[in-house]
């Protein structure tokens, strides 16, 4: 199998490892296989790809899409190097509230599932990073949404000591405690 997946701390929540062939050429990698995701708990059928370059020190998120435009996510940073942060906001989950934390970079070439009900948000490391990411759902305006990305009742170690580059719109997103809770999956 050319995937390792590894089942984070929210255990679904998956880390995926891709076996990398190189040679003095350079390297080759699949990046997703759907029999090896479906055998391995990722049973989900992918609508949409994104692609996103950022700048040094950009943070972005926390965002999600409120229901039902949910969307599950595998993210992967092609380029530089990120922490990429998934927050459970499932409202009858165990871990609601708590986040998984990766370093996702152009080197290690790991990626990231997320499943729907999560926050989504990433903070670069490089001087840029680009991430590409598929989704289970298209992205619908209407239900975009987000989180403060340092929500002190989340309180998420970004392990960063700059001041990030956020959007206007992240500067201002609500606490957790004060989100909507019947739009969430």
């Amino acid at each position: 199998m050319p995937f390792e997946f590894e089942r984070q701390k929210i255990k679904d929540v998956i880390l995926i490892k891709p076996k990398i062939f190189g040679d003095n050429r350079g390297f080759f990698m699949e990046t997703y296989k759907k029999s090896d995701f479906y055998e391995n708990g990722i049973d989900i059928e992918f609508n949409q790809d994104n692609h996103s370059k950022s700048s040094a020190k950009v943070l972005r998120g926390l965002h999600y899409q409120a229901k039902p435009y949910g969307q599950a996510k595998i993210v992967r940073c092609t380029r530089g190097r990120i922490y990429d942060v998934a927050v459970d906001i499932r409202p009858n989950s165990e871990t609601f509230g708590e986040y998984v934390k990766v370093e996702l970079s152009e080197d290690n070439k790991q990626m990231l599932f997320i499943p729907e009900g999560f926050a989504h948000g990433f903070v670069v490391l490089s001087d840029e990073a680009e991430l590409c990411y598929k989704a289970s759902g298209e992205y619908n305006k209407d239900a975009d949404r987000g989180i403060l990305w340092n929500d002190k009742d989340i309180a998420i170690d970004w392990e960063i000591d700059f001041e990030p580059i956020l959007s206007e719109k992240d500067k201002v997103q609500p606490k957790l405690k004060d989100i909507n809770k019947k739009e969430l999956l």
